[in-house]
């Protein structure tokens, strides 16, 4: 089972010599891959629903310090040589399309190869408020976007003509050195499902419990072989709190002894997940946070 762990991004400990010392230790480590997430800007008050807690509220406070994604992931890749760089997830309606596609392009050339792109549609209509950017439709007009990726990895001079997007035919160059960029699709509806099938590599769910992954992961291989997809083409994974000190919610957590952790890795791997992504919720800043990664990548999975 491959293991992949969110960088530190967020918070008081976004600096850039955690960020150097925690991409080293998890390349000695062995992790597959770094995270980030995705947000830029969104006012104090907030009345959409977050959909991973059970009163919809957003748990980050609106002054964390929030660093931009793919900047994050640009400088990770100056300070790795093997692990894979992907975002959890990028929101397709926050930047237009093109630039998205510029800049992840970018960090698989400077990355040689390591790029993952993954992509949701967002829940926050007051973050798209505040970055002047449509809020309607937004599957929709996440689909164009992931279409227009596609073109424009890989044809000489692409064009679209689209219910949301046109552009006359260009030169977008350099293309991504992956030759098919990973695809990694998160969401929790149908609408994401067919999206998964239609555009993505992977499934990749987040923080939900087992049985809630296990009905879904059910349907988008149905909806794979209805669509004339080999269903053995995707690949699941998860996203879980790395918990040692029990605060979150146990269904969605890595907690208690290493045998534990261990069992609940198996339980994971059983229901076909081959890609972990920890977010580690330990005490005592990207410190303790590297410190718990390293008990758990030498005990649980050691």
């Amino acid at each position: 089972m491959q293991i992949g762990a969110h960088l530190p991004q967020l918070g008081r400990g976004a600096t850039r010599s955690a960020l150097v010392e925690f991409c080293a230790e998890a390349e000695r480590l062995g992790v597959h891959s770094g995270w980030v997430s995705d947000h830029i800007a969104w006012p104090t008050e907030i009345t959409s629903s977050y959909p991973y807690t059970d009163d919809g509220s957003f748990p980050p406070p609106n002054d964390m310090a929030w660093l931009d994604p793919i900047g994050t992931l640009l400088f990770a890749a100056a300070c790795t040589e093997t692990m894979k760089l992907g975002q959890t997830v990028l929101i397709m309606g926050y930047r237009p399309p093109i630039q998205t596609a510029k800049l992840i392009a970018t960090l698989d050339q400077l990355s040689e190869g390591r790029a993952i792109l993954g992509a949701g549609v967002g829940w926050m209509k007051e973050e798209f408020d505040v970055l002047g950017m449509p809020y309607d439709h937004r599957g929709a007009r996440a689909d164009e976007q992931l279409e227009i990726f596609r073109r424009l990895f890989s044809e000489p001079n692409p064009s679209f003509d689209g219910r949301f997007y046109d552009f006359p035919p260009i030169a977008f160059e350099p293309k991504p050195v992956q030759e098919k960029l990973p695809v990694w699709i998160g969401g929790s509806t149908e609408a994401a499902f067919r999206r998964v099938v239609r555009f993505g590599d992977c499934f990749h769910a987040a923080f939900q419990p087992q049985h809630v992954v296990a009905e879904s992961w059910a349907q988008i291989r149905q909806l794979s072989a209805e669509a004339g997809r080999d269903p053995a083409e995707l690949t699941l994974s998860i996203r879980l709190y790395l918990d040692p000190a029990a605060s979150m919610r146990p269904e969605l957590s890595l907690q208690g002894s290493t045998a534990e952790m261990a069992d609940t890795l198996g339980a994971w791997e059983a229901l076909g997940v081959e890609h972990v992504l920890l977010d580690i919720t330990a005490p005592g800043g990207p410190t303790g946070r590297l410190e718990a990664l390293g008990r758990f990548m030498t005990g649980a999975v050691g």
